[in-house]
């Protein structure tokens, strides 16, 4: 029997996808320890857009959420997705950082870091691959899945070779768009199990209504471990329902092992959740439909609710379908960018430019100029020297690791917040998102203040009592 491992994403991808990554930690903390004991392969549970939501929109301390965590989850592995050099922000970030920030992710509690890259050019893997190492965490390298001529199942499998010659502990397929279909799924796990000797993990998404059936496929592939999410918050763009697929293997060779009546108190607990986050305007029900033009344009469900925002805030939303329609052309001029964070943004951003000034590329993003001048790495086909040109003219391209022209930065980072430092961590959620950071950090004193002024007063009412 080849028992197949669950990879739980409600903490994080999950909402991530559905609700914009409004929950809170209060609102997970609660079914934790029953979580703890259902036998999951890991619990997804931090990284991604949680650290960014975190301090922007729930006035929360990140750190302090993996750390409360941590200390409910006894026996399960937690696990997080890491951006490679970009980290969890938007931009390269100076070695120094990227491995100040791995030690602190597992110092904190982390077991298993998932490392990708955008562009999946593997220079931007390095720095963070060989940190986790260092620090005895388990390092699953990522690919990007994506069609295009040159991303075929033997791109992937190469890719992967690479990744296990960099050290990877295991590999991951990750399908941020639900693009990848059953029966592709079946002989690109097959391709990369031929290359490689490590586990092999995929995530995939539920966006076009294949991913249930493409784990399925996968699994009678030969993958290791799957990631889902409990049904409440399944679906959708999430991931496929964890019942679902625990139900569908149980009795057979790939028997998970987990117990139904147990994942049925997670399902009630996130129920419950789900209905606030209904309440509170964060998740929409309409999300859950499958949307099948994911296929046809190859949009993530979180780039298609950006296009559609971008649009409606001026006034042109009824050109979605041009700008569906631009966004291959775009990404075709581009080098085919995977379309994951921050390139689906970056991609995005500039049909949307294109349609809506009737020119294309009348106007360039810094952003889209970054891509092409190569800031964020070596993109999967080289870019025409003519379309160069005619975005950043006169310039020469970077060539080689983005990040060896970046100085280290922490020291730097340090002195600029002193006045506000409580925490080691704090110098890191401040290179990431400086001013998001300063206004947590002012928030934070604000009410360090208010409590040492309450407890004076309580103290100055016993004393004169």
């Amino acid at each position: 029997m080849r028992k197949v491992g669950i990879t739980e994403t409600v903490l994080r991808d999950s909402h991530q996808s559905l609700a914009a990554t409004r929950m809170t930690t209060e609102e997970m903390l609660p079914i934790l320890e029953v979580m703890d004991k259902i036998g999951y392969h890991s619990l997804e549970a931090w990284g991604g857009a949680t650290f960014d939501s975190c301090l922007r929109f729930l006035n929360e301390d990140p750190w302090d959420r993996l750390r409360k965590i941590r200390d409910k989850v006894k026996n399960t592995k937690l696990q997080m997705l890491f951006r490679g050099q970009n980290i969890l922000g938007y931009r390269h970030y100076a070695d120094d950082v990227v491995e100040y920030f791995v030690q602190k992710s597992i110092a904190n509690g982390i077991d298993i870091i998932r490392i990708f890259d955008a562009l999946n050019d593997p220079r931007n893997l390095e720095t963070a691959i060989n940190a986790t190492k260092k620090e005895k965490g388990h390092v699953q390298a990522a690919f990007s899945y994506t069609t295009s001529p040159v991303h075929t199942n033997e791109f992937f499998a190469d890719f992967s070779k690479t990744l296990e010659d960099m050290g990877a502990d295991s590999i991951c397929i990750k399908d941020m768009a639900g693009l990848l279909k059953p029966y592709d799924a079946y002989d690109l796990v097959k391709a990369i199990k031929e290359k490689v000797k490590l586990p092999v993990q995929l995530h995939t998404h539920y966006t076009s209504g294949l991913a249930s059936m493409t784990l399925l496929k996968a699994i009678e592939a030969g993958i290791d471990v799957v990631d889902t999410a409990i049904s409440p918050m399944a679906m959708g763009t999430s991931q496929p329902p964890t019942e679902s697929m625990v139900a569908a293997l149980a009795g057979t060779e790939y028997d998970t092992g987990l117990d139904l009546k147990m994942l049925d108190k997670v399902s009630v607990y996130f129920n419950k959740i789900r209905n606030e986050l209904v309440a509170k305007g964060v998740l929409d029900l309409d999300i859950f439909k499958v949307d099948v033009n994911a296929l046809l344009y190859q949009v993530p469900g979180g780039m298609l609710s950006n296009l559609i925002s971008q649009l409606k805030q001026s006034g042109n939303s009824d050109k979605l379908l041009e700008v569906l329609e631009e966004v291959p052309r775009v990404r075709k001029d581009a080098g085919y960018p995977p379309l994951v964070t921050p390139s689906s943004q970056i991609v995005g951003t500039q049909a949307v430019l294109n349609v809506t000034l009737g020119e294309r590329y009348k106007m360039v993003t810094k952003e889209f100029k970054g891509i092409v001048r190569g800031e964020y790495g070596k993109t999967p086909v080289p870019i025409s020297e003519e379309f160069i040109q005619k975005i950043i003219p006169g310039e020469t391209p970077i060539k080689g690791r983005p990040a060896d022209a970046i100085m280290p930065e922490l020291d730097t980072l340090r002195a600029k917040i002193s006045e506000y430092i409580i925490q080691d961590e704090d110098v890191l959620s401040y290179a990431l998102f400086d001013q998001v950071a300063i206004k947590f950090f002012e928030k934070r004193r604000a009410a360090m203040y208010k409590l040492d002024a309450d407890n004076a007063d309580f103290k100055n009412k016993i004393h004169s009592v």
